[in-house]
């Protein structure tokens, strides 16, 4: 579980910060799940490329946090992907021992193909409606439903499909 280069290593992590895609239902309902979930490590949830996640971090590629899940130690750590999920899993209680069994050569395997598997489908989910569905132009989502739209004129339900 080793740090990205050129960050702290080896300075012990006693907070992180999850940097997590807004516009993601599936990074939504993860960060919902986090919150719910008894810590060992205390977690900040802050949407990636936003203005917080910015001011947090002026250094960071905030265009790759968009496409990859980050976590932040407290002491500059930088985790990204497989390693930015097994680090947060260690900061669970209930997860500890898991994330320990990902950080061996097999288990990073493991947590590799889960990343990977999760990307396939938040891309799946951008494709199929075109440019995706974004809170920005008028999208909603909501949990058993799907994402509806809400944009202007669509107040009294009778929105234009054209």
């Amino acid at each position: 579980m080793a740090p990205a280069p050129g960050t702290t290593a080896g300075a012990p992590v006693r907070r992180l910060t999850v940097l997590y895609d807004a516009e993601c239902a599936l990074c939504t309902h993860v960060r919902d799940w986090l919150r719910r979930q008894p810590r060992l490590v205390p977690l900040d949830l802050v949407p990636a490329a936003s203005q917080e996640a910015r001011r947090r971090f002026p250094g960071l590629d905030h265009g790759a946090t968009l496409d990859e899940v980050t976590a932040v130690g407290d002491a500059g750590q930088v985790y990204r992907g497989a390693a930015a999920w097994v680090v947060v899993l260690w900061a669970l209680r209930r997860y500890r021992r898991l994330a320990h069994r990902l950080s061996t050569p097999k288990g990073a395997w493991l947590a590799r193909g889960a990343v990977l598997a999760a990307a396939k489908w938040r891309g799946g989910q951008r494709q199929w409606g075109g440019n995706g569905y974004r809170r920005a132009d008028g999208w909603v989502y909501e949990p058993g439903l799907g994402w509806i739209y809400t944009g202007p004129g669509c107040d009294d339900g009778a929105c234009a499909t054209g």
